[in-house]
């Protein structure tokens, strides 16, 4: 990933916010998640709070949210940073969606409306495979097909797991995509997407959970736990 200078505008101004933490929160957890505030980063909260246009008190309360999502690190002198990628959980974010995802892509194949059916397949026809410098609206729009197929399995509690877990997971894939993804890695990705929705189309669960198992098996996020746990273990560090 090549450094980026934070903009810590980059959220909509016409979101409507309800107090100036939670309008903090949002941009700031939005350049975390993006990789504008790289792993490890020292959050400048003077600047981070003149930019948005707030003072230095809303910006620390949505800190402490962050922290309690595992996203940012406080100290006792109230410094911040981005909290670094860590490969356990990578590999626990995997282990998760390995058995969460293909239970949504199960139901979805079985509860979707056609509207939901046609929601799917309109994110299809504009989905392209992650670039090893993908856009911010690429992967959104990555993110967009599979919140359509988890809206699909009617299944909110689910949903809201799904949803953490893609919001947590957002810098592991960044991480994978530094290294340069192939032709063929990409072509895989693209017809394992095509299949999920011909299986939701035909009401096949259970292809629909062994496509959307494979999909997960071999993510952007497995990839990334791999590449965490070799590094860890070439830096002598503990095989936890």
């Amino acid at each position: 990933m090549h450094p980026r200078t934070p903009d810590a505008r980059a959220v909509d101004d016409r979101a409507p916010f309800a107090t100036k933490s939670d309008l903090a929160y949002t941009r700031v957890r939005a350049l975390i998640l993006s990789g504008e505030l790289e792993p490890g980063a020292v959050l400048p909260q003077a600047t981070l709070a003149r930019t948005i246009g707030i003072s230095t008190t809303p910006l620390r309360e949505a800190l402490r949210r962050l922290r309690q999502e595992g996203l940012v690190s406080l100290d006792a002198h109230r410094d911040a940073r981005v909290a670094p990628l860590d490969a356990t959980e990578a590999r626990e974010l995997v282990e998760l969606r390995q058995h969460l995802d293909p239970l949504a892509a199960s139901l979805a194949a079985t509860r979707r409306s056609e509207d939901e059916l046609a929601a799917i397949a309109t994110v299809l026809a504009g989905l392209e495979s992650l670039s090893s410098h993908p856009s911010l609206d690429q992967l959104e729009h990555h993110r967009r097909f599979h919140a359509a197929i988890y809206r699909a399995a009617h299944n909110a509690l689910l949903t809201e797991a799904l949803d953490g877990l893609w919001d947590k997971s957002d810098r592991y894939r960044l991480h994978a995509l530094a290294d340069e993804r192939d032709e063929a890695d990409r072509a895989r990705s693209a017809e394992e997407h095509r299949l999920l929705f011909e299986a939701v189309r035909d009401g096949d669960s259970e292809a629909a959970a062994d496509v959307m198992r494979r999909h997960v098996a071999a993510s952007l996020g497995a990839r990334a736990a791999e590449r965490l746990t070799g590094d860890q273990h070439r830096d002598g560090g503990p095989d936890r």
